[in-house]
């Protein structure tokens, strides 16, 4: 099957071990679905894998991606949930076994990908395969930052974190449509002037002080900007983190913490309910993914080095 696949693992120079080509995806359970890919989107995570920080030597080749849309197993137009897990407390992020696709299963950058007949959600109402394929990872994990974990209302400030990321944009296209205050940091001027076009409020340089606390920090950047969303919070806060793509190891400030009575928040993904209560505030507000570029499968590298250069402006986008 034609895929774009991890070939190996490479710390120092993952774009390396990046192949397009044929490869047989790994076995499924019996009772899985396939669905026919025709547009998928990458994520941070799929450069993790390419460096082993989602994918051990033993598991390549392994065919990449963790969203796609297309065609399932009856003709309709469906997107793909990406988490793999029975529901612990109603929740599948909370499955100890958990994984999402790419991990232990085959992942969507391939002809097609097998998921379990619950992973299928309806494609939205008004969305191409190429908006819809932005959804599942990105757009869901920041729904639950804003929603389940920080519970942000109407009216709050929040704090994104790193402007242009996939999570950070899909924070402050979802949050201007919840009616929230949304903030932005960056460290390129010219990004935080597109943050603000796109729909967030004010940009500030990273580490900036800010005109007021804020309610939430949405937080993926992880060591560099960790002080500052600390220090961003009112007493009470809360910053959900969902990631750590400038290192994991910032100081606890755990003074800080306790004394203003600071709230933080792990957030990994979300559920298939979440990612169906997303597709209805998106197609109720007539908001769409904002999109860097869409490329051909063929062209994926150009995809993966921007990437992982980290000069994106939103999500890439493949289709078949």
């Amino acid at each position: 099957m034609h895929a774009i696949y991890a070939a190996g693992i490479d710390r120092e120079n993952p774009l390396s071990v990046l192949e397009i080509g044929n490869l047989e995806p790994v076995e499924t359970p019996d009772d899985w679905v396939d669905v026919e890919v025709k547009a998928m989107s990458l994520n941070h995570h799929d450069v993790w894998a390419l460096k082993g920080q989602a994918l051990r030597e033993e598991q390549v080749p392994m065919i990449l991606g963790t969203d796609a849309a297309g065609f399932g197993p009856d003709g309709s137009s469906v997107v793909v949930h990406a988490v793999i897990g029975s529901p612990v407390h109603g929740d599948e992020t909370l499955d100890p076994k958990r994984s999402m696709l790419s991990e232990r299963y085959s992942g969507t950058f391939a002809e097609r990908v097998r998921v379990p007949a619950d992973n299928l959600i309806p494609l939205p109402a008004g969305f191409s395969f190429e908006q819809a394929s932005c959804l599942p990872t990105a757009y869901l994990t920041a729904y639950r930052m804003l929603t389940t974990k920080a519970s942000a209302a109407a009216g709050q400030t929040i704090l994104v974190q790193g402007a242009g990321g996939g999570v950070a944009t899909a924070a402050i296209v979802l949050g201007k449509a919840m009616g929230l205050r949304v903030w932005v940091t960056s460290r390129d001027e010219q990004k935080g002037e597109w943050a603000v076009g796109i729909g967030a409020d004010e940009a500030f340089p990273t580490g900036a002080r800010l005109p007021d606390k804020v309610d939430a920090v949405i937080e993926t950047v992880g060591e560099a900007t960790w002080d500052h969303s600390l220090k961003s919070l009112r007493p009470g806060g809360i910053v959900v983190v969902s990631g750590a793509t400038s290192g994991p190891m910032p100081p606890a400030q755990l003074n800080r913490v306790f004394f203003l009575q600071l709230t933080v928040a792990g957030s990994t993904m979300g559920t298939a309910q979440e990612f169906r209560q997303l597709i209805d505030l998106m197609s109720q507000q007539q908001i769409s993914p904002i999109i860097d570029r869409i490329l051909p499968m063929a062209d994926a590298r150009e995809g993966f080095t921007a990437m992982n250069d980290g000069t994106v402006r939103g999500k890439i986008v493949l289709t078949r």
